[in-house]
């Protein structure tokens, strides 16, 4: 069934993968990443990891408007949705932000709760982040078995169109995902790098300035609030923009 999910994912991508089995350190894994990503720049893709697994693959299926049947597509219907996604003009990546910002302080009030940025908190007690966590197993200690994809886009954001895996509960849909995704490649030079059911992960080239780090939290709490929410009982919006300002990998995971 393993090996079928992964052959069948291949198959959706429909473009160059290699696969790395579980191992203990990801140092392989990040020298193939940082190869491709220089390849990929005279080539023309942005290298992608993935893990196969039915939660993602039933995400992908039906985020492309597939109806849901094992491991059978129709390859013509995955190739329209993907140009279909490419001819859009994402919205203003600011003005989706505004938007969630919004919604999540009207749903705040609605249920009685302080809105977390209405208190921040100060900007400290952040940690560092600079390598990617969404691939590991935590039951084994090892990474899981993975797909390194060259999705063959031009820009960053367009990666969504290949990997629909959101709009359910409050993961952004793929509009969205593309529109914030394109505005924080413009501001940040962030590109998404790991994909999973649950979990997105961007790489930047060096941490935010500590003078723009709130900012940046705030807007990551909007479009993400589980990774202060679900954090600790400690952890403040302040707490993120100082480990934002110090690190160069993001990390968003959705319940």
């Amino acid at each position: 069934m393993k090996n079928e999910l992964m052959d069948a994912l291949i198959r959706y991508l429909d473009c160059p993968c290699r696969i790395f089995e579980p191992m203990y350190d990801d140092i392989q894994i990040m020298n193939a990443y940082r190869e491709a990503q220089d390849r990929g720049k005279k080539e023309g893709f942005i290298p992608v990891m993935t893990i196969a697994d039915d939660v993602l693959w039933e995400s992908l299926i039906m985020g492309a408007g597939e109806n849901y049947d094992a491991f059978r597509f129709n390859a013509d219907h995955i190739a329209a949705y993907r140009r279909k996604m490419l001819s859009l003009s994402p919205e203003p990546g600011k003005e989706s932000l505004d938007r969630l910002l919004s919604e999540r302080k009207e749903d705040a009030e609605d249920n009685g709760y302080e809105w977390a940025g209405d208190n921040p908190g100060e900007m400290e007690n952040g940690v560092s982040n600079n390598a990617f966590y969404g691939y590991w197993d935590h039951g084994t200690k090892m990474t899981s078995r993975i797909l390194l994809a060259e999705v063959p886009v031009k820009n960053p954001w367009e990666i969504f169109a290949w990997f629909p895996f959101g709009g359910w509960n409050e993961c952004p849909d793929t509009p969205e995902l593309m529109a914030v995704s394109k505005y924080w490649y413009e501001t940040h030079g962030a590109v998404p790098a790991v994909i999973t059911h649950d979990t997105l992960e961007y790489a930047v080239l060096s941490p935010v300035s500590r003078e723009n780090a709130m900012r940046l939290a705030s807007e990551q709490y909007a479009w993400c609030p589980d990774i202060v929410d679900q954090a600790g009982t400690d952890a403040t919006i302040g707490m993120l923009a100082d480990s934002l300002a110090q690190s160069s990998v993001w990390f968003f995971w959705w319940d």
